[in-house]
């Protein structure tokens, strides 16, 4: 059990916490939400004993072990697994006085403690943590200094998985890792023995991870049991509720001033007039809740549409030096295309997004792009390419030069920057500010193709749903990496798997795939060879059936166009159920008419989309029927 009572904390004449109180069930598992710079990294520093409370307390069961990841990636000459094994701290000291212990009695004590820790499987434990985590058994005997630092605090990441401590503090653990390292992390910790407090803006990983949440604001700490889809039900309905009770309580306040104003002075109501006061003075204001949603996030939509294919890859390689990492692509990208990139981490992600927006030539093969394509690319290195004294404005100004500076301005606001945030030198804005200025940046001139990589980073959930919008509302096509499952489901509509130096159409969705990560590399791959032996079977079974070369060039198309078809209308008709649900909620246009217009207006089209499409699939089973 973790307790944490009354506890109040400042940074300088900032109060962060103030009086804030909260009990964790022992082996609960419980996600710590909060804006950006609510203090919640500051709140496990407390936890942990490292930054001391003006008042309160914080209590954890006695000789409970606390873990949470190094501030600082390991960089020595130690292999992973070295590495990863040390982290347990109990059976290192054991094995080293196994090797120099004497007393027969005391060696039959270590061994018999090993045994009960279970340190026999401990190799095999850390090889499957550094696998899940995107380590091969090669790279497991490498030595962390031949590791990027991204990938190192992989490692730290893992060995404070390995020493399982009582009590796990995981910040932004899906900062450096993958789409595949997170869906690994998300069925481990929901998995985890013991109890964990985990801060993320990960929704899918707080939805599928966390049995509670924890909201810290205003100072305050709030207990939700739940995933975070619960959690935000259940703000919403107090809005609505502490929002009903203000209203009310303002009504009485304002009766009863009335009644004071006017009759405080005559003495035939003086007493009532003063006994009114008195009740005045001791009813305590309500104080109203606040949604704190994020600015939103705009992308200038393309000022002319081109003709689709707008980018066109024919047996395309490349790579760098001599090296090749992606050989034999061909493939289309079209007007309206929202495409998400799945692979793990080195199998060429970034180097495919690299080479559609021209910062990386092919070696062989052609690539066609529509004439007057502009392309915008936004990758979270880049962050260090803004100008460090220069502010958001003076950014803007060098794009608009000789606009006047209101427009200027105005322009800086669409990227969703607050006001008084606009005159700030880019090196003291937060991580999100500057990812939201150089999103704006990168698609000023309203580009064809949008490619992000990664770009949820540095953004809390709020500036996350506020890109989701975004992207939904662009008219351009869209590129997408991120280890954000839930951008991934929202905004993409089409799944390419980067491996094996390939870039394919994946016809599984997001739940899929992640299975198929789940699995496991060997049992991933007899999965496909079962696919592929069935899928021969299959084709085998109606070469047969159809009797000719003729009839199978016509219909393998046919039943292409179909599935996709069918595919295209359960998705659709799954949206406009999601849409239909929010809209159903009258509380939904008083919170959030903007964002309920939107889904209205989101709805209207898939609707018109779903009607067309439903005709598409007619005509095309009823050829199907006449060919077959």
């Amino acid at each position: 059990m973790l307790q944490i009572t009354d506890v109040t904390y400042r940074i300088g004449d900032r109060l962060l916490i103030e009086n804030a109180s909260v009990t964790l069930p022992g082996k609960a598992k419980t996600g710590l939400v909060g804006r950006n710079g609510a203090g919640k990294s500051t709140l496990f520093k407390i936890v942990t004993g490292d930054l001391s409370t003006e008042t309160g307390s914080v209590q954890i069961p006695k000789r409970a072990r606390i873990g949470q990841v190094a501030q600082e990636a390991p960089g020595t000459e130690e292999t992973l697994m070295e590495v990863v094994l040390a982290a347990d701290k109990e059976r290192s000291r054991l094995l080293a006085d196994a090797e120099t212990e004497t007393d027969p009695h005391r060696i039959a004590e270590i061994h018999i403690r090993l045994a009960d820790i279970d340190a026999h499987t401990a190799e095999a434990r850390a090889g499957t943590i550094l696998s899940g985590l995107g380590f091969d058994a090669e790279a497991q005997q490498r030595p962390c200094s031949s590791f990027s630092g991204g990938w190192r605090m992989r490692v730290a990441l893992a060995a404070v998985l390995f020493s399982e401590p009582d009590l796990l503090l995981l910040d932004e653990p899906t900062n450096y890792l993958d789409l595949e390292g997170t869906m690994w992390l998300e069925n481990y910790v929901a998995r985890y023995p013991h109890q964990v407090l985990l801060i993320s803006h990960d929704r899918d990983l707080l939805n599928n991870a966390v049995d509670s949440i924890v909201h810290l604001e205003g100072g305050k700490l709030t207990y939700y049991s739940g995933g975070y889809d619960s959690f935000d039900r259940q703000r919403r309905e107090a809005l609505i509720l502490a929002g009903k009770a203000k209203e009310k309580q303002d009504a009485q306040r304002k009766h009863m001033q009335a009644f004071v104003d006017r009759f405080r002075y005559k003495a035939s109501k003086a007493r009532q007039a003063q006994s009114r006061l008195k009740m005045l003075e001791k009813m305590q204001p309500i104080a109203a809740l606040t949604e704190g949603s994020s600015k939103p996030i705009h992308f200038p939509n393309p000022e002319q549409q081109l003709a689709p294919p707008i980018l066109k890859l024919e047996d395309v390689s490349t790579g760098y030096g001599e090296t090749k990492i992606l050989s034999r692509l061909t493939l289309n990208i079209d007007t309206d295309d929202r495409i998400a990139l799945l692979g793990s981490n080195g199998n060429g992600k970034s180097t495919f997004a690299k080479l559609i927006s021209g910062r990386l030539d092919a070696m062989d093969g052609e690539i066609t792009r529509a004439s007057k394509l502009k392309i915008a690319f936004f990758a979270q290195h880049q962050l260090d390419e803004l100008k460090p004294a220069e502010n958001a404005v003076a950014h803007v100004r060098a794009l608009m030069p000789g606009a006047p500076e209101a427009k200027v301005r105005a322009r800086v606001a669409r990227f969703g920057l607050p006001t008084d945030r606009m005159d700030t030198p880019a090196k003291d804005l937060s991580g999100g500010e500057k990812a939201r200025l150089l999103l704006g940046l990168a698609t000023f001139d309203g580009p064809h193709l949008l490619i992000l990589d990664e770009p949820t980073n540095h953004l809390d959930i709020d500036s996350r749903e506020a890109l989701v919008m975004a992207l939904n509302d662009f008219q351009g096509a869209v590129v997408l990496i991120s280890h954000d499952r839930h951008l991934v489901e929202a905004c993409a509509d089409r799944l390419w798997l980067v491996a094996g130096g390939k870039v394919e159409a994946y016809d599984g969705d997001m739940e899929d795939y992640r299975r198929l990560i789940l699995q496991g590399p060997e049992a991933a791959r007899k999965a496909r060879e079962k696919a592929a032996a069935e899928e021969a079977d299959n084709a085998s079974a109606q070469e047969k059936r159809r009797g000719s070369a003729e009839k199978r060039s016509q219909l393998k198309p046919l039943k292409l166009k179909i599935a996709v078809a069918e595919k295209e209308i359960a998705r659709l008709q799954e949206k406009i159920a999601k849409l239909d649900k929010a809209l159903a909620d009258p509380a939904f246009f008083a919170l959030d008419p903007q964002r309920a217009a939107k889904f209205a207006k989101e709805r209207a089209f898939c609707e018109k989309k779903l009607v067309k499409t439903e005709e598409e699939w007619l005509e095309l089973s009823a050829e199907y029927e006449e060919v077959g």
